[in-house]
C-alpha cells in the first residue's frame, strides 16, 4: 500500500471536523514495529558476517595470486610454457574467483545500504509517533487512523525485507546476476518510496497540528515540539 498524496490530504481535511474528546491513553506500540526492527537487525548482522568472510577470502586469494606472480617472475619464458595445464587452470581460477568474490561484496554493500535506509524509516516512524501521541491537537479517532497508515507503511517495508532475504539466499543458488540486480534495484526503489511516504505523512500531521494552534505562542511551541523550521 503506497500512501498517495491526494488520499492523505483528503482524509486529513476530514480530520478537521470536530469529534468526541480523545481518551487519556492510546496504543503505545504497533506490534509489527518489533518484527521490522528485529528483521532489520538480522539482515545487517547476516550481511556483516558474510562480508567479513568474503573479505578474509579475498585476502587469501590475493596472497595466493602474489605467490604465483612471484613464481612467474622467477621463471624464464620457456619454463612458463612448460607449466602443466593444471597449474594454468589454477592460476586462472584464482583471478576468476577473486573477481567473483569482489562482485559479491559489492552486492552485499548495496544490500546493507538499503537495509540501513530501512532502519532510518523505523527511527523516523518512532520519533514521529512518539511525538504525535503526546500532541493534544489530535483526537482518538485521528490517532487510530494515523496508526493504521503507519502500520501499512511498515507492512510494506517488511515485504521489502523479505526481498532482501531472497537476494541474500540467491548467492547459494543459480540466480543470474541480472535477476539479482533487478531485485536489488526494485528493493531500493520500494524502500525509498516507503521512506518518502512516511516523511510526507509525518510532515502533513505536523502541519495539521500547527494549523490547530490557537495562538502565536502555541504555534511556536508546536514548531519547537516537532522541529518545524
Amino acid at each position: 500500500m503506497k500512501v498517495k498524496t491526494k488520499v492523505i490530504a483528503g482524509i486529513i481535511c476530514l480530520l478537521l471536523i470536530s469529534s468526541p474528546a480523545r481518551p487519556a491513553e492510546t496504543k503505545a506500540v504497533i506490534p509489527i514495529l518489533e518484527i521490522v526492527k528485529t528483521a532489520v537487525k538480522k539482515v545487517i548482522k547476516a550481511i556483516d558476517l558474510r562480508i567479513q568472510r568474503l573479505q578474509n577470502k579475498t585476502i587469501w586469494l590475493q596472497n595466493a595470486q602474489k605467490k604465483i606472480e612471484n613464481t612467474l617472475s622467477r621463471l624464464k619464458l620457456d619454463e612458463i610454457s612448460n607449466w602443466t595445464q593444471k597449474q594454468k587452470e589454477l592460476y586462472r581460477g584464482y583471478y576468476e574467483e577473486l573477481a567473483k568474490v569482489k562482485s559479491i561484496i559489492t552486492y552485499y554493500q548495496r544490500i546493507k545500504d538499503i537495509t540501513k535506509k530501512q532502519a532510518h524509516l523505523v527511527n523516523e516512524y518512532e520519533r514521529a509517533w512518539n511525538l504525535i501521541r503526546q500532541d493534544s491537537h489530535f483526537k482518538a479517532y485521528e490517532l487510530d487512523y494515523i496508526e493504521k497508515v503507519y502500520t501499512g507503511i511498515l507492512n510494506e517495508s517488511l515485504k521489502n525485507i523479505d526481498q532482501i532475504f531472497l537476494i541474500i539466499d540467491s548467492f547459494a543458488t543459480q540466480m543470474s546476476d541480472l535477476k539479482r540486480l533487478e531485485i536489488i534495484n526494485h528493493s531500493a526503489d520500494q524502500i525509498d518510496a516507503n521512506y518518502d511516504d512516511l516523511k510526507m505523512f509525518n510532515q502533513q500531521n505536523f502541519m495539521l497540528s500547527l494549523q490547530r494552534a490557537k495562538s502565536a505562542d502555541e504555534a511556536k511551541a508546536v514548531r519547537q515540539f516537532y522541529g518545524i523550521p
